[in-house]
């Protein structure tokens, strides 16, 4: 049974089975956070979440606060919450059983992605491009 079924705007629907939040920038111990740093985190987070399908980042807003540069840079800040889910939907290839792709997104708070709270980047994915048929 799904967490939560997500209307994409193809119209296809797919179902969020697993959802993983977290804080950006939780465990940032010092200093502010910088372009280079931010772009390190987001290839680390498209690697590390190609285990079981396909990993798609949906390109986060990324603001620049009117503050004093750090000795990186200017600071860059992405949404404050980090978002990995897994989803499922019908196979392109009716010889398989599924199709599945990993997101990651970023969101401001804490919450499931429904309806119109859900991400505009989330709900424009082209899942006949990203997502791979398996099998069970």
């Amino acid at each position: 049974m799904p967490l939560k079924w997500v209307s994409l705007a193809s119209g296809r629907r797919v179902e969020l089975l697993d959802l993983s939040l977290s804080q950006t920038y939780g465990g940032l111990l010092e200093g502010s956070p910088f372009k280079e740093l931010n772009d390190r985190k987001l290839t680390r987070l498209v690697q590390d979440n190609r285990r079981f399908a396909p990993a798609l980042l949906v390109p986060p807003s990324r603001e620049y606060p009117d503050v004093r540069p750090g000795s990186m840079g200017p600071v860059e800040l992405l949404p404050a919450v980090t978002c990995v889910g897994w989803f499922r939907s019908e196979p392109a290839d009716p010889s398989y059983d599924f199709s599945a792709l990993t997101v990651i997104w970023f969101q401001a708070a804490a919450s499931v992605p429904a309806g119109g709270n859900a991400d505009p980047g989330l709900l424009a994915i082209d899942w006949e491009a990203a997502a791979r048929d398996c099998h069970y």
